[in-house]
This record gives C-alpha cells, structure tokens and sequence, in this order.
C-alpha cells in the first residue's frame, strides 16, 4: 500500500563551519569518520554518530524501497534549529540546509517532499525565509521547534509566522526540543524518553488555550510522537479547564477537547494498543505515518505498528499510511505515481 511518511530527519554532508564563521560556538559540525558515519559536534563534543542515510539521498531511496516507503517529509535535525544565536545567523544556516532539502526534493520529486526550517526568533527573517522556500524552493512546509528560548508556541511573537504560513499555504510540523527540566533529568536518556512526550504535550496546550487555532483556522499543523502525552492525559486537562477557568480559560473560553480535529499527529508511538487508543480518540484521519527515520528512537520498519492493528478497515489504513499527510500537505497521490 502507498505510504508517506511525514517523520524522517535529514541533514547536509557538508555543513560549513558556521561556529568558525559567527565566532561563537553551538552550530553543529559534521566530522565524517569514514563514507558510511560522521559525528555530529557541538561545543567540541560528538553529540551524535550518525549513518549515511542521514544526509546520503541515494542510500535513503534504497532503503525506503527495502521498506515500502514511497515518500518521505524530509524534515531537519531539530538540533539544527538555532533558535539561541543571533537571528541573521539562524537565518544563514536555515538557507543553508533548506537548499540542500530543496535540492534533494528537485533531484527525487516523487520521493521526497522538504520541510524547511526558519529563523523563529526573528519575525522578519522567519518570514523573509518561509517566502522563499514557497516561491523559490518550492518547499511545502516548515518544521519548527515546541518551544523557542523558552516562548510558548501562543506567544504573540509567533502571530504574524502562524499568519504567513497560513497565508503561503505551508504545513507546519511541531516536533519537541529543548525539553523543559532537561537539565533535572539527565540520567537514562529520560529527557527523550519522558521530556519529549511532555514537551510536545506543552505546545499543544499552549496552542489551545491561547486560541492559536481560532486565530488561524486555515493553519495546518501536525504535531510528532502521536501528540505526545496530550491525547492520553487530555481529561486531566479538561478537568483542569473545567474547576479552574480562572487558570486555564484566560484566552480562550471553548473546551479544549473542541481541538482535537483542528491539528494532525504522526504515528509514532511504538505500540498498537497505544495507536489504537489514538484511532478510537481521534479517528484515523487525523493520524499520519510517522517514522522518526533514521534514528534509533523511531519505528524501525515503517508502517509495522499499523499492520499490527487488530482490525482497521482498508479505508482508515490508507488514511493512516498516505491520506492523512497528503490532506496535512495539501497535496495530491498523482504527484508521486
């Protein structure tokens, strides 16, 4: 069966020294070891190893066939996101990789699809940016972090983004980074494994209770790791809406559970019974094919926890394994067959 996959990481091969240039340290630099792995370095420290299918498009192809993948979201490294350094920076690094995105979309139009990734910290360079991988790149959406410098996604400094994006008509794809509480919790991986859940959790929150979606109702928005923990912990939630609007209801009077068709999540969350659970909240059409690929935290054979699913009807699989992401990238099935 067709399946697009809209959680797969890319990153260049040959990343500029950008520490070097700026004079100050903090943008990753790929040190290759051999053709087939290279250290990613931050401050001077291997942050990770990673393999060749992470920036090499010819061994991603063959792995997708290898898999059944038709298409992939080629999204950054959210490391990549620099939302820290100083704007113009982030901005030269951002055209950076998204020429390089939009270069290997060029190159396999009917296998890759690009999301590029802006300058959030900066309202003007972010939007200068999303302009161009529009017009120019022919991008069809952006990826951004659930949080920038500790701003909450309902921040009024991300309005005119939210607007532009609507505007150009680009997806958005919300994935966690700078996980709160990373610093209290360092030991045994936790905050991938707890931080991102509750990270990306934060950011729905945020979007809800701060009217993001009445704000922006043509805003397409898909959010990683299945939502995160909000799906599952959204009666807390609703409760807390409910005893305390003095709190929870400042800036927005409706329910939150009024949301949960006005945003996507992706697939990945390792379990059938927690898909499931997902397909029985939400429906399948609002869950993408979702990866993670080509980390070690991601599903390891694509579509293998929907094949899983006790009984789906062919209707939702297909929503769930292309349906959903091309709805979410307004994008037609023709393009790529």
């Amino acid at each position: 069966m067709f399946k697009v996959d809209i959680h797969t990481h890319i990153i260049p091969n040959d990343i500029p020294d950008f520490s070097k240039k700026f004079g100050y340290e903090g943008f990753v630099k790929l040190n290759h070891k051999n053709e087939s792995e290279a250290n990613m370095m931050l401050f001077n420290e291997n942050f990770r190893t990673i393999h060749c299918n992470c920036w090499n498009p010819e061994t991603r192809v063959k792995e997708m066939m290898e898999n059944d993948v038709n298409v992939q979201v080629i999204s950054p490294i959210p490391i990549m996101f620099s939302y820290w350094a100083d704007p113009k920076d982030t901005l030269e690094q951002s055209r950076f990789i998204n020429d390089f995105i939009s270069e290997v979309c060029i190159k396999y139009p009917k296998r890759f699809i690009g999301l590029a990734t802006i300058p959030m910290q900066s309202t003007n360079h972010a939007i200068e940016e999303l302009e161009r991988c529009k017009n120019d790149l022919n991008i069809q959406g952006v990826e951004i972090g659930t949080n920038v410098n500790d701003k909450n996604l309902d921040d009024e400094l991300f309005y005119d983004i939210f607007s532009a994006c609507q505007d150009l008509s680009m997806a958005v794809f919300i994935h966690p980074w700078q996980m709160m509480g990373m610093s209290k919790m360092k030991k045994y991986w936790l905050p991938w494994l707890v931080g991102m859940p509750a990270e990306t959790t934060r950011a729905i929150c945020s979007m809800i209770f701060g009217g993001i979606f009445d704000k922006f109702p043509e805003l397409r928005v898909a959010f990683a790791h299945g939502g995160g923990n909000f799906h599952y912990t959204l009666g807390r939630i609703e409760q807390g809406f409910l005893q305390r609007p003095d709190l929870c209801a400042i800036e927005n009077q409706n329910n939150p559970k009024k949301y949960i068709d006005k945003f996507y999540i992706d697939s990945l969350v390792h379990s059938a019974h927690s898909l499931q659970f997902l397909i029985n909240q939400i429906g399948a059409k609002q869950i993408a094919l979702g990866t993670d690929y080509p980390f070690p935290l991601g599903e390891t054979i694509p579509g293998d926890v929907v094949s899983k699913l006790k009984s789906i009807s062919k209707v939702d699989e297909e929503r769930l394994l292309h349906g959903t992401a091309l709805e979410w990238l307004n994008l037609d099935k023709k393009q790529f067959v």
